[in-house]
């Protein structure tokens, strides 16, 4: 089982496994039941979270068996509930790319939300288009969310320049990425191109580059101001071990 959970997880394209993630997670968290990991986004505890991952980067006990959260959601859970505005302030025009299965029926539904999401290819996205052009108007969003994207366009600094130019002055956003820390600067090699290969060298098949230390300058660069939120600061071991919040995830705050 397994094993072929493993090979759906790697070989399927993205908009049906977004389609069959619907039925599967009405029965694992019946087989994962316990109290050893715990959820913040959905509020339930399992004995175990689910493996996921390639087979470059897999990593055990880190996907909800629920709402099919990892590490980087619970994170940025724990901030925006926490250590934000985002659930109370009034009126917020939201920016949601590639929206996230765990998050978009709950933000969609929120009051105080004015909620538009986008994607080259999801079924679950509002508009559907390429981030290196967004057809938007300047400065509209307060808030921008684009989370592991940049790892697979072509120009992260146009894409990233692109979202500036719709965050309205004042506005900030979360833009996570897969980050080697073990690298200073972020690896590409335009001669990778089989996926193989790029799996091999940048974690996934549909990479095009593994970012390193310097991921905020990539930020910088596009114009945006960039904070880090420290998470030991306010979360302790025990906590992160619970929620299994990666111990590498770094989650930056841009502003404009």
């Amino acid at each position: 089982m397994k094993k072929l959970y493993k090979f759906l997880l790697n070989k399927l394209p993205r908009p049906l496994l977004i389609r069959l993630s619907y039925p599967f997670k009405k029965v694992a968290p019946i087989l994962y039941k316990g109290n050893n990991v715990e959820c913040p986004v959905c509020e339930r505890s399992f004995r175990k979270f689910l493996s996921y991952g390639s087979d470059v980067a897999h990593r055990e006990n880190v996907l909800c068996p629920y709402d099919l959260t990892l590490e980087r959601h619970r994170l940025m859970w724990l901030y925006l509930k926490n250590h934000s505005d985002f659930f109370t302030a009034k009126d917020l025009k939201v920016l949601h790319i590639a929206p996230e299965q765990c998050f978009h029926k709950g933000f969609k539904a929120q009051e105080n939300l004015d909620y538009l999401t986008g994607d080259l290819v999801s079924p679950i996205a509002d508009m559907h288009f390429d981030l290196h052009s967004i057809p938007l108007e300047d400065n509209r969003f307060e808030v921008i969310f684009c989370n592991h994207v940049m790892e697979h366009v072509d120009d992260a600094i146009k894409c990233m320049s692109e979202l500036y130019r719709v965050m309205k002055p004042g506005g900030w956003g979360i833009m996570q990425v897969p980050q080697d820390l073990d690298r200073d600067v972020t690896y590409e090699d335009a001669s990778i191109t089989s996926p193989e290969e790029r799996e091999k060298h940048f974690w996934q098949k549909d990479h095009v580059r593994l970012f390193g230390k310097d991921y905020p300058e990539w930020l910088r660069k596009a114009g945006f101001t960039v904070v880090e939120f420290d998470k030991d600061t306010h979360y302790s071991e025990e906590i992160q071990e619970r929620y299994r919040l990666g111990k590498n995830e770094i989650l930056y705050i841009v502003s404009k």
